[in-house]
């Protein structure tokens, strides 16, 4: 079941993945990150967070948050930064670059994907990454991104056949032999990393640790979560929920509310926000159809509880995101044709 409640929370804020860069690199070298309101317009128009990814299929590298303490990266594994932070990978864990220029991302969004980077002159390769984007919407609720670190790095401990090992292969071929389709190809391949990157990142959770991804592990939260993400529109209780959860109304609202972090009630008026933001920005449903959808008997009574949870009305959220991605969408075509490097 947990499971069911991470694949629901995805498709719900649309994640969406991007591959941009390939880089080979001879020492010394190092590359920044973009900012992400550079990247987040040619990902997911209208979306309001961007991941950064670094897969290492050869070499070594290090990875560093500005300001952060840099962390060693191996051939066979990827590091992820959950926020995308200004970050530098780099061949000593003390170098610094600046980040690339708007005309430089602009030539590498119109080219083939991914964009080759490369670092070597006349020397051995010392390093490749294969680096790119995932985009997804922080708001108005997404507890997975507020369950994650900035950093995660994660290697495939079981060799070559698990999923990291498979991802890097397929990468490294998809990157060498530029078929028709590879953008497409490496787009979904990173989703799925990134799947595997967070169901990894549970895994080593420790057992006092709280948060949303601490609740999926838990057997009876997972059970919990996964009912009210199948059916928002069920007119769920805590008795209910504890009741198809295997726990006493009691223990099931204290360890909700200890490991997730909100009584289960409340989650559930959040993650029924989420699912209506996400109809109304795709625009196919009126507001009372909405409010039918995720249990509120009345538009009006959907249309109250919307505004005192996000601040404003539901028709006011559907313009505004509108509105923004009609805005990124122009201003990306408007820099496309830009000065080149």
């Amino acid at each position: 079941m947990a499971g069911d409640a991470l694949s629901d929370l995805l498709k719900t804020v649309r994640l969406t993945g991007a591959t941009f860069f390939d880089i080979e690199a001879q020492d010394p070298w190092a590359i920044r990150s973009p900012a992400p309101s550079s990247i987040l317009p040619r990902i997911l128009p209208g979306a309001d967070h961007l991941i950064s990814y670094h897969v290492v299929t050869d070499g070594r590298c290090f990875a560093r948050i500005i300001g952060k303490e840099a962390i060693p990266v191996e051939a066979g594994e990827v590091v992820v930064f959950t926020n995308s932070d200004p970050h530098i990978m780099s061949s000593t864990p003390d170098l610094g670059a600046d980040p690339p220029t708007a005309d430089v991302l602009e030539i590498a969004a119109a080219g083939q994907q991914p964009f080759p980077i490369n670092f070597v002159k006349d020397g051995a390769l010392s390093a490749r990454l294969v680096c790119g984007y995932l985009a997804c919407h922080a708001l108005p609720f997404n507890p997975l991104l507020e369950a994650l670190p900035p950093v995660i790095k994660a290697g495939d401990a079981r060799g070559d056949g698990g999923w990291l090992g498979q991802f890097i292969r397929l990468a490294v071929a998809e990157v060498a032999e530029k078929r028709a389709g590879s953008e497409t190809v490496l787009t979904k391949l990173s989703e799925l990393m990134f799947v595997d990157v967070l169901r990894r990142y549970v895994e080593s959770l420790p057992p006092q640790q709280a948060g949303w991804l601490a609740g999926l592990r838990d057997p009876h939260l997972s059970k919990a979560l996964a009912l009210m993400h199948d059916h928002p529109a069920h007119n769920w209780t805590v008795e209910a929920l504890a009741k198809e959860s295997a726990l006493s109304r009691t223990v099931l609202a204290e360890r909700f509310n200890k490991i997730v972090g909100m009584p289960p009630m409340h989650y559930l008026a959040k993650w029924r926000m989420q699912i209506a933001s996400e109809l109304l920005g795709a625009g196919g449903s009126n507001v009372a159809s909405i409010a039918a959808q995720i249990g509120y008997e009345s538009e009006a009574a959907f249309s109250r509880a919307f505004k005192k949870m996000i601040g404003v009305p539901p028709s006011a959220w559907r313009v505004g995101v509108r509105a923004a991605a009609g805005s990124e969408s122009k201003d990306a075509s408007e820099t496309e044709g830009g000065p080149s490097v």
